[in-house]
């Protein structure tokens, strides 16, 4: 089988390909954006006519943390929707049968009941913070599941919580709330700083998961039968959550993060900063009642987190 892993040089995506690497029976199709814009159309139909991949795994998106989805609203919303418009469509008119799109749990409202389960889409108003980003992942879902009513697709979505791990973006600006901590409590460290500021108030709730763990989840999903997802998904609903089911305050993170950096002196919280989303809990039922489960604690992924930056990042 031949599958085409957009986005290969991302975090998901580099984790994906990993997994699928041990597999000899697949022949797995990679190129960089610098030989093919996801954003061009012609470009896109173009590859995938030459390639002819059977499968196409989706890891391909604009991401980026609070101060990036507040900066650049624009890019956030259009090239998302370029990638993923180019790639279902192009995959629909090249015979493409089966796809895997990621998407985001910032999808769900703002005010959703805490945890969010599926049935949350649509039930209430996005998150200012990153509304482009959700309108884009939610118009996907909305794309995968027309392509399967109207042509008999096999098109399937999974929306994660917050990730992190080994090849996060770990920009002092840009980046999300561990690579952030991460780099924070590292650079205080290695310059005796007395204390380290944190965003906010930390009272705001996160729930994270390991790439490796998100990678095994979208596999399994990705390996289900057409007619196990399909039973555990309606036409018009078919995403699925991917989480650890679990979340911790931005103060218990802010507290183990520097454990495990090793950084011994205080935290100082700033007031002045914006909180964000006050909880973001998946409800994971689906999957879980499905037999998947993460398999990696928090303290553990920080760990790898925090050793693969120490090898690879830190001296830059």
């Amino acid at each position: 089988m031949k599958v085409f892993i957009a986005g290969h040089n991302g975090m998901v995506g580099r984790a994906i390909h990993s997994i699928l690497k041990a597999n000899s029976n697949l022949e797995i199709i990679i190129v960089d954006r610098l030989d093919l814009n996801l954003t061009d159309q012609k470009a896109v139909d173009s590859f995938l006519k030459k390639s002819k991949p059977e499968v196409i795994i989706n890891a391909a998106a604009k991401v980026g943390g609070i101060i990036a989805n507040t900066n650049f609203p624009a890019e956030f919303i259009y090239q998302n929707l370029q990638i993923q418009n180019n790639l279902i469509h192009a995959a629909h008119v090249n015979d493409i049968q089966k796809i895997l799109f990621l998407g985001s749990s910032c999808i769900y409202p703002e005010n959703a009941p805490q945890p969010m389960d599926e049935e949350s889409l649509f039930n209430g108003r996005l998150a200012s913070s990153n509304e482009p980003y959700a309108i884009a992942k939610i118009a996907g879902i909305k794309m995968c599941e027309s392509y399967n009513r109207q042509y008999g697709r096999d098109y399937r979505s999974v929306m994660p919580t917050n990730l992190y791990g080994p090849y996060d973006n770990f920009h002092p600006l840009n980046s999300h709330v561990v690579p952030a901590l991460i780099q924070r409590f590292h650079n205080a460290k290695i310059k005796m700083k007395k204390n380290v500021s944190v965003w906010g108030s930390g009272k705001p709730r996160r729930e994270l998961l390991h790439v490796d763990d998100m990678a095994k989840a979208c596999m399994f999903i990705f390996n289900l039968s057409y007619k196990k997802y399909h039973s555990s998904t309606r036409s018009m609903l078919s995403h699925i959550n991917i989480g650890s089911g679990a979340d911790v305050s931005i103060s218990e993170l802010a507290y183990l993060i520097k454990d495990v950096v090793g950084y011994h002196g205080e935290i100082k919280f700033d007031h002045s900063k914006p909180d964000g989303t006050y909880q973001k809990l998946l409800d994971v039922t689906k999957i879980n009642n499905l037999g998947w489960k993460p398999s990696i604690n928090l303290k553990d992924g920080l760990i790898n987190t925090y050793d693969w930056f120490i090898k690879n990042l830190s001296k830059k």
